[in-house]
């Protein structure tokens, strides 16, 4: 939905626009960051009801496993990004959310939470820990609906906390807040206020719902970009300190021709497979 590509082929042909985007995140000092968002054509694209394959990486179902085979090629500076990551959700949850008055934008938070384990050959490295799945799709571009919007999930004591603000075009803005407990039952609560965090190098503004602003923290900045932000935080929910990974979104920048002339930095495009 951010490829550059595709919007400037007039969004005509998805499937010829295809990636898969994985990103390493340490929070400790002197831990590997990896980026890896190479774009390709359709010949590069396979997919079966329980797999999605582009060009060497592929994501497949093992029974109620979603399994992730990565080997990519990182950018800027190119390394080699190889490894699995193996992730069985504990909790399903059915229900997609529409974001916008427009009934054109979906949210799905299939997976509030569940294992994860991660092996990767290169770098050499491995985890488990909890992880999150979900899914977003619709009939337009994002930039045509929304001015952009703010997310965030946390880990709670008893379940996962999913913050949603979409800002629309029109000025509506109804945030969303949901608590998935650990039998999967999704119930929404009024979410709290929302507190400032410091802008971003590149002047994007970010905040996240938090009942006490003295206790909200940025942890750490994963990814700073002229239009978005994914952050490491901790916020205060039902007085409970909770780690989330929160992420700001800025369409108005996305939009911009000089931005989009910069993303191929990051996304580069290769029409050849194999």
């Amino acid at each position: 939905m951010f490829s550059p590509y595709y919007a400037w082929d007039g969004r005509s042909q998805p499937s010829d626009h295809v990636s898969i985007n994985v990103a390493l995140y340490g929070l400790k000092p002197g831990a590997p960051n990896r980026w890896a968002m190479t774009e390709r054509g359709e010949a590069a694209l396979s997919r079966t009801a329980d797999s999605f394959t582009v060009g060497p990486s592929q994501l497949s179902w093992e029974g109620s496993t979603l399994v992730v085979d990565v080997d990519e090629v990182t950018v800027p500076l190119p390394r080699r990004l190889r490894g699995q990551i193996r992730f069985t959700p504990s909790i399903w949850q059915p229900s997609s959310l529409v974001l916008d008055s427009k009934v054109r934008h979906r949210w799905w938070p299939y997976a509030p939470a569940g294992h994860m384990e991660v092996r990767f050959e290169k770098p050499k490295l491995a985890w488990t820990g909890h992880g999150y799945a979900d899914s977003n799709w619709g009939s337009a571009a994002l930039e045509a609906d929304f001015k952009g919007w703010s997310w965030a999930r946390a880990k709670t004591a008893d379940g996962t906390a999913l913050l949603y603000d979409p800002l629309e075009r029109s000025g509506r803005h109804k945030p969303v807040a949901l608590h998935v407990g650990r039998d999967g039952i999704a119930i929404p609560f009024d979410p709290p206020p929302d507190v400032a965090l410091d802008k971003g190098f590149w002047g994007v503004a970010r905040s996240v719902r938090s009942e006490e602003p003295s206790r909200t923290k940025l942890i750490k900045t994963l990814e700073d970009a002229p239009f978005y932000t994914r952050n490491a935080v901790e916020t205060v929910l039902n007085g409970e300190v909770c780690p989330a990974v929160h992420e700001s979104l800025n369409l108005d920048r996305f939009k911009n021709p000089v931005v989009k002339l910069m993303l191929p930095f990051r996304m580069p495009r290769r029409t050849r497979w194999p």
